[in-house]
């Protein structure tokens, strides 16, 4: 009684201080919230280096970036030569070594980075004098030796080795070179042909040409004063020698006249990249500069925007659709981006398309305005809290040819653009009808539906080379069926005998996710029992168990039952050689090319698994099934490495995408017909 009689005075008392509130009635905003930016002060060296120093005294950090503008270059056969240097710099100097040079950046706790167009610094402010004079030293005095550039083309050549099947990769590879063309620094790419084309006397002849004082700036930001700065940097920088400042002539990359489907086949892939690039012609300092802003926020910027609430919420199709506005002086780009299932590739074609074309041709609701610019007034106050931020604005004036006023009238002229400047804006630098929809995926399932769309398809490989209409799927000789299928298999890890004999199995496996140990070990008991439990740091983070009758999965000490479909599934399914089921429902539906050679299909309601055309061996399944979130999404897992144990053959490797990263899990352990008891299904 005491509660709801106090409950009742505060809400008596409440209404008596603030008066009646109208609650169908939306509060209006208040005005942009002042943005008091200071300014840099500025001063310049002899050689050309102009320094920009903003002082703020609340933290006792500094960071310090070095910045070269120059022009991007067209390295053509030669192409990764800048990445290559810029991965170079910062192993020590002609001063001081590369271990030398880590261990006093370690020990004085800062963070130092080296990329093609600069170096990066911050520390606590006490140190930054002896960070400064490393960084520089580093930066002006590479110590460019054949060791370590050696070291360098074989992790990058790995690298691009590596990537050579991630779709992802591929996508945003071939998405440049078709939207700037591969005559364009932007549409260019590293190969392992034009990496291993480079020297190290070519990095040598690329730095010397390319790092001058006269197109380069340096930005200090934090708890330092400009007098002392400008000390530091006569001491340190005074001697770098400026030179001439090669601007080459870059081609302006052009449209489509008719828009078109781009598509690049990749055999395994489960789901495709769907890209929609259109060049445009827009840079920070124009006057649509902030229209674009909105609208491309109002498209797909957000996860509110029309794109995403198409894609994701109304269809299903996607976790996160978006839309991109490049500003860059050298070549701007609007393009759009999703991974979908392949089920679903001509479906978000045509709905991307629908999103443009909405924005393009109906005005926005005045209320999504007002929201998008109160994201905006958010977004960009939060941002004012990093002193990295302020020091990039501070340089993007300078370098963007912007206004001293850019940044503190921002908010202004976001709140300044109308229902009609984004109708404008977005008929003018979102293309519809000559864009160019780039499309990567597995061309069996999802060409057949691109070529019922209203667009001509082209075809290109994974090198932006045109190329022929890529082979689908094809019949299966005559004389092979599901039977002589799974029959070959069998034969392949060992025959039917030594298969029969096996009753556990206990594999353990490991991997590697941002440098932290996946740990998964499986334990298997015929006639349908299996546990499953993946740990990470000692922890387990999931875990399945089921014993024949029943079961359940646990993810961070949440237990769920297993019930229904999954249940029905498991009775059956759960088999240390889940194969022989395929007998009973699966379906040869032909061959296709998984990583260049041929592979029967068995497909069954929710599942297809690939066997060798060759070995007869497994070495790709994918698995189909609903999301908690009502998606349908496809996993699929690839087999390699096989490895004889007690006379049976069983897959040492296993691949799988988590998000963008190809999973890699590797067995460290494997015993048959041993290590396994009832307790383990428990």
């Amino acid at each position: 009684m005491k509660k709801i009689l106090f409950l009742s005075i505060t809400l008596v008392f409440t209404s008596f201080i603030y008066g009646q509130i109208d609650r169908s009635v939306q509060p209006k905003p208040g005005p942009a919230p002042e943005i008091n930016i200071k300014n840099p002060n500025v001063f310049t060296l002899k050689n050309g280096l102009q320094v920009l120093v903003v002082e703020n005294h609340k933290l006792p950090t500094v960071s310090v970036s070095l910045r070269i503008d120059n022009p991007p270059v067209l390295e053509g056969d030669k192409a990764g030569l800048s990445s290559l240097m810029g991965g170079l710099l910062g192993t020590g100097s002609t001063n001081v070594s590369k271990t030398e040079f880590d261990d006093q950046i370690d020990f004085l706790g800062a963070n130092v980075n080296f990329y093609s167009t600069g170096a990066w610094a911050q520390t606590l402010s006490k140190y930054f004098p002896e960070v400064f004079e490393l960084m520089t030293d580093a930066f002006l005095n590479p110590n460019f030796t054949q060791e370590e550039f050696d070291k360098a083309v074989e992790q990058t050549v790995e690298a691009l080795n590596s990537d050579e099947k991630n779709v992802a990769t591929i996508a945003r590879r071939v998405r440049a070179a078709v939207a700037y063309g591969k005559n364009h620094p932007y549409g260019e790419f590293e190969t392992e042909e034009s990496v291993q084309n480079i020297s190290l006397e070519d990095v040598k002849s690329f730095y010397t040409s390319s790092f001058k004082p006269n197109n380069a700036y340096l930005v200090v930001m934090g708890d330092v004063s400009f007098k002392k700065v400008k000390k530091m940097a006569k001491k340190f920088l005074a001697n770098w020698e400026a030179g001439a400042i090669v601007s080459p002539s870059i081609i302006s990359p052009k449209n489509v006249e008719k828009t078109e489907i781009d598509f690049i086949n990749m055999p395994n892939a489960v789901q495709s990249e769907v890209s929609v690039v259109y060049n445009i012609t827009l840079k920070m300092s124009d006057p649509d500069y902030h229209a674009v802003l909105v609208a491309n926020q109002i498209l797909g910027g957000d996860f509110n925007s029309y794109l995403n609430m198409n894609l994701r919420e109304e269809h299903g199709f996607t976790y996160g659709a978006r839309t991109r506005v490049s500003t860059n002086k050298y070549g701007g780009l609007f393009s759009t981006g999703v991974s979908v299932r392949n089920n679903v590739t001509d479906s978000t074609v045509t709905e991307t398309m629908k999103e443009i074309n909405r924005i393009r041709t109906e005005k926005v609701d005045e209320d999504r305005l007002k929201d998008v610019k109160a994201s905006y007034v958010g977004d960009f106050v939060r941002s004012m809290e990093k002193s990295s931020t302020i020091a990039g604005y501070a340089l993007n004036i300078k370098t963007n040819d912007l206004p001293e006023d850019f940044y503190t009238t921002f908010l202004q002229k976001i709140n300044e653009v109308t229902v009609d400047d984004v109708l404008r804006v977005s008929k003018k630098y979102f293309g519809y009808d000559n864009v160019r929809i780039v499309v990567v995926g597995k061309a069996v399932d999802v060409v057949p539906g691109l070529e019922e769309l209203p667009y001509k398809v082209y075809y290109f490989d994974k090198f932006a080379n045109p190329t022929n209409k890529p082979e689908l799927m094809k019949e299966a000789p005559q004389s092979v069926s599901l039977e002589s299928v799974v029959e070959s298999y069998i034969t392949a890890i060992g025959g039917k005998e030594k298969v029969e004999a096996v009753t556990t199995v206990s594999q353990t496996m490991e991997a590697e996710i941002q440098g932290q140990k996946l740990t998964m070990t499986i334990k298997m008991k015929k006639p349908h029992s299996e546990s499953l439990v993946i740990e990470m740091m000692g922890m387990v983070m999931q875990k399945s168990v089921f014993n024949g009758v029943a079961g359940y999965n646990e993810q961070r000490g949440q237990k769920s039952p297993i019930e229904g479909e999954e249940l029905e599934a498991r009775k059956i399914k759960t088999t240390p050689f889940s194969v022989f089921s395929l007998l009973e429902e699966g379906e040869l539906i032909g061959m296709e090319q998984i990583n260049g050679v041929y592979a029967y299909v068995v497909k069954t309601e929710d599942s297809k698994v690939y066997f060798d055309e060759k070995s007869g061996l497994i070495v790709m399944k994918i698995d189909y099934h609903v999301d908690a979130e009502g998606n349908s999404v496809a996993q699929a897992v690839e087999f390699s490495d096989y490895k004889e144990v007690d006379g049976v053959l069983f897959p040492y490797s296993m691949k799988s995408k988590m998000g963008p990263m190809d999973i890699v899990f590797k067995t460290i352990e494997m015993k048959v017909n041993a290590d396994v008891s009832d307790k383990d299904f428990e």
